[in-house]
């Protein structure tokens, strides 16, 4: 889960994201609309009989923050709560499996603010089944090929990798830009993204109140996108002073012709993305 703001168990129950299923929290910043619901979810949790551990993500003070709402509540959890606290200004892994990789995005805003960068790992590479019976390979051997090792046949024969298999799906990355003010001190790290959020608070009409609250118009998210040379662009946390956030797409597309908007409940499936 990145980010945790008020509402949030609300919207995970109305999409029915079971709770069980959040394992790590990224916090990009402490301000209230990104944080403000991460008590409530950990305190159901615990009411929920977890036992798993929950690790967060965040800046400097977000433990302190936390465990002082617990010890004021008596409301200790019963399963493992793993803080890893982040103040560097450059960019840092946080968090790999054999499947991911998390790296911060250090941003401008008015308090210490990362985004998150995810990406997937190369994964096996896939049999080419034809070739694998032609050569007679038995079952046995099928992990060490995906694996990427050559096979010796009985007799002596060496058979390389590239014949008996494909090429494993290219792995993807998302950069999810959170609050932040017009600078493209990120763009080598996003650089080729196959999608990227980033937050849009104002349309070009507003540019003034931009730059004083630290956000960015959505014709400057856009232009991130597109030195950036993402594939494609989702748009966020617009200003409710607007009539329809429909005017967030129409600004952000005069720039980067990819764009999709972020909204309640709404979900997103990506694969083999063409930058255009």
């Amino acid at each position: 889960m990145i980010d945790c703001a008020e509402g949030t168990q609300v919207q995970l129950r109305k999409n029915k994201i079971r709770f069980s299923q959040i394992n790590h929290i990224f916090i990009s910043h402490l301000h209230g609309d990104h944080f403000y619901g991460l008590i409530g979810l950990i305190s159901s949790f615990s009411l929920l009989n977890r036992t798993s551990d929950l690790h967060v993500y965040g800046p400097k003070g977000i433990k302190e923050i936390t465990l002082l709402q617990l010890k004021y509540a008596n409301a200790y959890t019963g399963y493992n709560l793993y803080f890893h606290e982040l103040e560097s200004k450059d960019s840092v892994i946080v968090y790999e499996d054999d499947k991911v990789l998390v790296r911060t995005i250090p941003l401008k805003h008015r308090v210490y603010t990362n985004g998150y960068l995810f990406e997937e790992k190369t994964g096996e590479r896939k049999l080419n089944m034809n070739a694998v019976l032609n050569h007679e390979i038995e079952v046995c051997y099928y992990q060490n090929i995906k694996n990427g090792k050559n096979i010796t046949l009985d007799d002596g024969t060496v058979i390389d990798n590239k014949e008996l298999t494909f090429d494993p799906v290219a792995p993807m990355r998302y950069a999810f830009c959170s609050d932040t003010v017009y600078t493209e001190s990120y763009l080598s790290l996003i650089q080729d993204v196959d999608v990227v959020y980033h937050e849009s608070t104002f349309l070009e009409t507003e540019a003034h109140l931009s730059e004083r609250t630290m956000h960015c118009t959505a014709k400057q998210a856009a232009e991130i996108a597109l030195k950036a040379n993402a594939k494609q662009l989702i748009l966020g946390h617009y200003s409710t002073r607007y009539d329809s956030i429909e005017l967030f797409k129409q600004e952000a597309e005069t720039v980067f012709p990819n764009v999709e908007l972020a909204d309640d409940g709404k979900t997103f499936e990506f694969s083999n993305l063409v930058a255009e």
